[in-house]
């Protein structure tokens, strides 16, 4: 009797003991009743509550656990599927490149840690149900993580450790009549655990469904279905290829809806084939996800249905021909997303409605491509990503980083990386790219294979690469890692590389060696995605050899957990006191965790990933339609004017341009000639209810300025100066404001009686840093323009006047105007060098405030992160409108997916839900924006394509938070006001700079003017 060996776990040889072959991922029904019931007879899913014992290491587990006779019933419970870290025991560990072991124990590839490696012990007492007696027993584990040890009955069954790919064992030898004993141990780290340093969480546990199969006397053991072409696309081959086991025959039938297209019977054998050509097959693409109903019936010698089995077929053709890769024959762009599968209450078993919420926002945002980083997802996302199109790249379960890392750190040798061209590290590896292949082999949606990431070079990759092609010659296969190590460049068929600049990929593209992706771009970390726009547009250069990319990532690595005040928050890596960590680095996400709602970035995602473009101009519109196989009839166009940013006219358009096509369209309006801003938008919508969104969906949409007709001018009010000792006081209709100059700017602003402002406003040069601000060191590089926007001072400053007892200052300079007054005052920055800023306010009757700051830059300092004013005003002024880019926020290199139009919401709904509280909220191009309170009182701001912010906190306080309720309860609403903000950057978070186009210009002087006025 075969027996467990624990010392095994830790050699990279010993990864699977008695784990039947890897098949594909296909359901068997007892007959086609049940599959339409969703309820097979012939399975019978274990998940539940099982019995459980944890323990720190090996050595502190119970041993003989397993043995038949042992009680386990006053063991604790646990759920299945569920990560133990998410039920209690052990903590949630996040980790990037480093080992999660690092620092805590010595450790080299081919060992494992001992002082703490968790062994979760589990054991499921059933029976079997009575209508599967009689016939072989299976198991089925979809997902265990890292290594798991069987036994059933006291009798060891059988090992595997590929966390992401099922293990299937047969069970009947072991089985007995009644109550069955099933115990699994669970190894959080085992030499495989070298090979899954991906950029996660690290959990342990049977977190994916476990189920008993029963297999008949004829029982479909693998499926695989190609659908094969020539040059001619309007001809296909269906090709469909069994292993069986049992006697009978096969009954096949192909529909296209309710049309046969063929039907076939074929006698049994160990392995047989079916072959029939389909002449004018409806292609299969992401824009048009079409799919055929495969039909198998598994027959018995007396002719009797054992098994029923459906597949979803989709015929394409997917090929690198002259150096490019083609779907139908179209130059493809892929427009995607890494994706980890994520859940903030589970961990990495995600429920099926979380990820069908997923695939619905990705279709609803443009998105086209998914790459399953870096392993092998739950089956479910094939089927949905088939269904509703979305191309895949479906990667292998390998990463490696932590070890070449160290290398190119010079703290190991080349020797310590894996899997390089170490033998003893090929035959798992190699196991693993046959799971992958296997099970996911027959979805249309997979277009490429990857080997894994990060994991450097070497021969064990390209085995691997080689493998993959054996296996599926009409697929590509990717590897990033060749990028660092050259020594085996076929290991991928394209060029593939993380966050290169666009002048980088520009520069490869003139080698023109392979066509290039981006399997990681634009890293959305908090605030992110700046210029994302630039990939895009180098993506759409006619017959270019870039063919899209990959963000990093869809969705932040966070998790649901309680304050000390019991309140629920999204914790990241190192708020489970678990160490090491890599803090907020787990949130990437262009969706926030918790809900899976998008984040702001997402409308410039939706924007730089539509298919149709539209620009207007003065006189005509173009529409370039990207789509490679859909005319934009499909859509229903809709145009609408604005005036002012409120419709005035609206209208459906007829326009057809077929795929890969540009025309150009009259101006659908005759425009007025009132006073005011005209604005065109043109806008493609779903014409009809889909899988993922209701008609009337936006797919696309361009807009422009059309036409300006300048107001006359108000006319002017008449107004009162009061000349203090310490004050200068102005009186007009309805307001007065009052100006100190022992405190050095504007204190007070009445309106209707009351007092509108809580602090004086002040020159702001400041933002609380973005996650890539503190990437590119930003704070310290501009640390003297917070110093300033804290500390400036008017003391000491202004034209020096003589008193009786010593030298004074005027400080603000006041003028009497015709139609205004003027209130001047000069600040010290604080800045070494020293440098000065003014701010003059120009008061009118009608209580308007002209605003001006101005700087004249010192060429000993940098640029600045933004240049405006900041405001306190009341918390209850807590609604905010505007009239500028939206609705969510935009920034200087983040702005094209916003439309133009008249917005509101409330101060707190600014605020984005990044992990960490950083800068967020600002809204570009604002013609006008305006606070009040619950009575519609407030004041208004107006200024030419400004920036306005309103938050309920100070940039000061919102970087003095690491986590939300870190911030302090809400006093104040406070507004910024700017001619700019630079920009939120994004090519990584790690050093990139903001794109310099993006940053304030101080090569000559700067002025900013706006109004306000209370309202």
């Amino acid at each position: 009797m075969a027996k467990f060996d624990y010392s095994k776990v830790k050699d990279p040889l010993y990864f699977k003991d008695n784990v039947l072959p890897a098949h594909s991922a296909h359901v068997a029904y007892g007959n086609k009743g049940e599959l339409f019931q969703g309820d097979s007879s012939l399975t019978a899913y274990l998940d539940g509550v099982w019995k459980f014992h944890y323990a720190k290491n090996y050595q502190a587990v119970i041993s003989g656990f397993q043995a038949e006779d042992y009680d386990c019933s006053v063991w604790d419970d646990i759920s299945v599927p569920a990560h133990i870290q998410m039920e209690g025991y052990d903590a949630p560990q996040y980790a990037n490149t480093q080992f999660p072991w690092d620092g805590r124990e010595d450790l080299v590839p081919g060992e494992i840690p001992e002082r703490f490696n968790p062994v979760a012990s589990y054991v499921k007492y059933f029976e079997v149900p009575s209508h599967m007696k009689g016939k072989e027993i299976r198991i089925s584990f979809q997902g265990v993580e890292s290594g798991m040890a069987l036994w059933l009955n006291g009798e060891f069954v059988g090992y595997s450790e590929d966390s992401f790919t099922p293990s299937d064992f047969e069970l009947t030898p072991y089985l007995k009549e009644g109550l069955n004993k099933l115990a699994v141990q669970v190894f959080k780290w085992t030499s495989s655990s070298w090979c899954e340093d991906q950029d996660f969480y690290r959990f342990s546990g049977i977190y994916r469904s476990v189920f008993l199969y029963a297999v008949p006397s004829l029982h479909v053991e693998d499926i695989k279905i190609q659908t094969l072409f020539g040059e001619d696309l309007r001809e296909a081959k269906f090709s469909a290829e069994f292993k069986l086991k049992g006697q009978g025959s096969l009954k096949l039938t192909l529909r296209d809806g309710e049309k046969v297209l063929f039907e076939k019977s074929i006698v049994a054998g160990d392995l047989v084939k079916a072959e029939e050509n389909i002449d004018n097959p409806h292609l299969w693409s992401a824009e048009d996800p079409y799919l055929y109903d495969f039909e198998i019936e598994a027959l018995g010698e007396e002719g009797g249905v054992l098994e029923f089995i459906t597949q979803k077929v989709g015929f394409r053709k997917f090929e690198m021909k002259d150096n490019r890769m083609l779907l139908n024959g179209k130059r493809i762009v892929f427009k995607g997303v890494n994706r980890h599968e994520f859940s903030s209450v589970s961990g990495r078993h995600v429920t099926y409605e979380e990820l069908l919420k997923d695939i619905v926002t990705m279709k609803r945002n443009n998105i086209n491509a998914i790459r399953t980083c870096h392993y092998p997802d739950g089956v479910d996302i094939y089927d949905l990503c088939d269904r509703y199109g979305l191309y895949l790249i479906a990667e292998a379960n390998m990463e490696t980083h932590g070890t070449w890392d160290a290398y190119i750190r010079g703290v190991a040798g080349k020797d310590f990386i894996l899997p390089g061209d170490k033998e003893e590290w090929q035959p798992m590896m190699l196991d693993r790219v046959n799971s992958c292949y296997q099970r996911d082999k027959n979805h249309p949606a997979v277009l490429i294979w990857s080997c894994g990431n990060e994991s450097y070079g070497g021969k064990t990759i390209f085995e691997m690469s080689e493998l993959f092609r054996k296996l599926d010659p009409e697929r590509l296969v990717h590897y990033e890692g060749v990028f660092h190590d050259r020594s085996y460049n076929g290991s991928s068929d394209m060029e593939s590389q993380m966050y290169p600049s666009v002048e980088q990929i520009k520069e490869y593209l003139e080698s023109q060696e392979k066509p290039f992706i981006c399997c990681e771009y634009s890293h959305a970390m908090g605030n992110s995605c700046g210029a994302l726009h630039k990939y895009t547009d180098l993506a759409d250069e006619e017959n270019s050899a870039y063919q899209g990319g990959f963000i990093w990532d869809y969705i932040d690595q966070s998790i649901y957990k309680k304050d000390r005040y019991g309140q629920w928050f999204l914790a990241y890596g190192g708020d489970f006191g678990e160490r090491p960590t890599d803090y907020n680095f787990s949130g990437n996400g262009i969706v926030y965790g918790g809900e899976r709602n998008p984040s702001p970035k997402m409308q410039e995602v939706k924007f730089d990933y539509q298919n149709i473009s539209i620009s207007v101009g003065k006189t005509e519109f173009e529409v370039w339609n990207k789509n490679l196989f859909v005319n934009t009839d499909t859509f229903a166009c809709i145009a609408e004017l604005m005036l002012d940013g409120k419709v005035i006219e609206r209208k459906s358009l007829e326009v057809s341009v077929a795929p890969e096509s540009r025309k150009s369209y009259p101006l659908p309006f005759e425009i007025p000639s009132c006073p005011g801003e005209y604005v065109l938008t043109v806008s493609f919508v779903l014409k009809e209810d889909t899988l993922w969104a209701k008609a009337g969906h936006e797919a696309a949409f361009g807009q422009g300025v059309v036409k300006k007709v300048v107001k006359a001018p108000l006319p002017l009010k008449p107004f009162t100066i009061i000349r203090g000792k310490n004050n200068i006081g102005v009186r007009g209709e309805n307001f007065d404001v009052l100006f100190s100059e022992l405190s050095g700017g504007l204190a007070s602003y009445r309106y209707a009686g009351k007092e509108l402002i809580q602090a004086i406003p002040k020159p702001n040069f400041w933002r609380a840093p973005t996650d890539n601000d503190l990437g590119n060191n930003m704070p310290g590089r501009y640390a003297q323009w917070k110093t300033a926007s804290m500390y400036l001072t008017h003391k000491g400053v202004g034209e020096e006047r003589k008193g009786p007892e010593g030298t004074w200052y005027d400080n603000p300079v006041l003028k009497e105007e015709k139609d205004f007054v003027s209130v001047t005052y000069t600040y010290s920055l604080q800045t070494i060098p020293e440098a000065f800023c003014q701010v003059e306010y120009k008061v009118f009757g009608d209580g308007r405030i002209e605003t001006t700051l101005s700087y004249d830059p010192v060429k000993e300092l940098s640029d600045m992160p933004e240049f405006g004013m900041i405001f306190k005003f009341d918390a209850d002024y807590d609604n905010v409108e505007w009239y500028g880019n939206g609705p969510a926020e935009t920034y200087a290199d983040r702005q094209k997916g916003a439309k133009l139009g008249i917005y509101k919401n409330k101060v707190m709904d600014n605020m984005a839900e990044y992990l960490v509280p950083q800068e967020c909220g600002n809204k570009t191009n604002v013609r006008w924006g305006k606070v009040t309170d619950r009575k519609g009182r407030g004041i208004l701001f107006a200024g030419d394509h400004m920036n306005f912010s309103a938050l309920p906190y100070t940039p000061h306080e919102l970087e003095n938070a690491m986590h939300p309720y870190e911030l302090p309860q809400v006093h104040y609403t406070v507004v910024r006001v700017s001619a700019q903000q630079m920009g939120i950057a994004g090519d990584d978070s790690w050093g990139a700079l903001t794109h310099p186009e993006y940053l304030i210009d101080v090569s000559s002087k700067l002025e900013f003017t706006f109004t306000f006025r209370g309202i």
